[in-house]
């Protein structure tokens, strides 16, 4: 095994069908990433629909994980159920199952932190149980999530996954705040009469967020080295219009925001991290924690374009309009780009170390 091969987490990617279509849909994502190697990570709302969705899982040695629905909550008995069917039915084929935080994470910190413990105490019961990772998603303050992560360093199949579109999100929001008290980034779209006057102090605030992303992985690397801690990967900005679905980030780390104005002799804005910005975050996991201790998803949206089908076009011979399927295709293709820069990060790091 080459040095490179021995040093590179597991790297999955969003595997869900987001665009209207049967499930030929579906097994183009398969092809495209056994093609890649990417393992997928699915978004579930029950078992019967995680167990229909793994018949599609890619054949190869790449994990599974498992999104399940954003309403559970730790301190809820009946969300407490939900996991551990999920858990129980599915142990030993997925790797992990995410959450989402909820606010009583900071709101009733003794309930929350409790009803973890409890949940995690029965996952640890379950033979090969996955990980349940609770995601950092609603915008708390990333001092109090540390904490949190440090609080349940003893639960031994409960960890967090750190969404780093989202720190940077709420890092930037808050950064702008700052500058302008009772603003917020996120209202100045492109179209925004004052973005071209505030354009400035919005990049000043989003070259913020990669550091507090870089200091948030450093701290939660201070937790028990046994800890494995995944994370959601992709770029965001506060004026990005790109997501169906209202949201500034969920973006490729490729993306720049089109402006219908010039701004330091561009019409474009980079994004919170780019490319670099990648780089960088991939070196700081690595380094923190290790490649056992970490994994990556690319929770990247479906984005707008389409790419002839080629190899896979007998997947869809039954298609008269084969628009959603290049879309797709297109989709695929912008992952796996992020999923080589994501490689390439991986492999100047084993480099260095070499």
């Amino acid at each position: 095994m080459s040095p490179v091969a021995a040093s590179t987490p597991p790297i999955l990617a969003l595997f869900q069908k987001r665009i209207e279509g049967d499930d030929s849909l579906l097994a183009l994502a398969r092809m495209r990433f056994e093609q890649a190697g990417l393992g997928a990570e699915i978004y579930a709302g029950h078992p019967d629909e995680l167990a229909h969705l793994l018949k599609f899982k890619p054949a190869n040695d790449a994990p599974a994980v498992v999104h399940l629905p954003r309403g559970l909550n730790m301190p809820d008995p009946s969300s407490h159920a939900q996991v551990r069917e999920f858990a129980r039915r599915f142990a030993g084929r997925v790797m992990g199952m995410v959450v989402h935080d909820q606010r009583e994470l900071v709101s009733r910190p003794g309930d929350y932190l409790r009803g973890v413990r409890d949940l995690n105490a029965c996952l640890e019961a379950i033979p090969h149980s996955p990980w349940l990772f609770i995601e950092y998603a609603v915008g708390l303050e990333p001092a109090d999530f540390a904490r949190f992560a440090e609080a349940i360093a003893p639960c031994r199949r409960t960890s967090v996954c750190v969404d780093v579109g989202h720190v940077g999100i709420w890092q930037t929001r808050s950064a702008f705040s700052a500058l302008h008290p009772g603003r917020d980034a996120c209202d100045l779209k492109p179209v925004h009469p004052e973005l071209p006057a505030l354009a400035a102090d919005v990049q000043r605030a989003a070259a913020t967020a990669l550091p507090a992303v870089q200091d948030l992985i450093q701290r939660l690397g201070t937790i028990e080295q046994h800890k494995h801690i995944h994370f959601h990967l992709h770029d965001g900005h506060p004026a990005s219009t790109f997501s169906p679905y209202g949201v500034s980030d969920h973006l490729s780390f490729f993306t720049e925001i089109p402006l219908p104005f010039e701004h330091e002799g561009r019409r474009k804005l980079p994004t919170l991290f780019g490319p670099e910005g990648a780089r960088r975050i991939i070196a700081t996991a690595l380094e923190t924690l290790g490649p056992r201790q970490c994994s990556f998803t690319l929770e990247i949206h479906e984005q707008e374009g389409r790419r002839p089908l080629e190899d896979a076009a007998p997947l869809f011979d039954h298609w008269r309009d084969k628009t959603n399927a290049e879309r797709v295709n297109h989709w695929m293709a912008v992952l796996r780009e992020n999923q080589q820069l994501i490689l390439r990060a991986v492999a100047d790091r084993a480099e260095r170390r070499s």
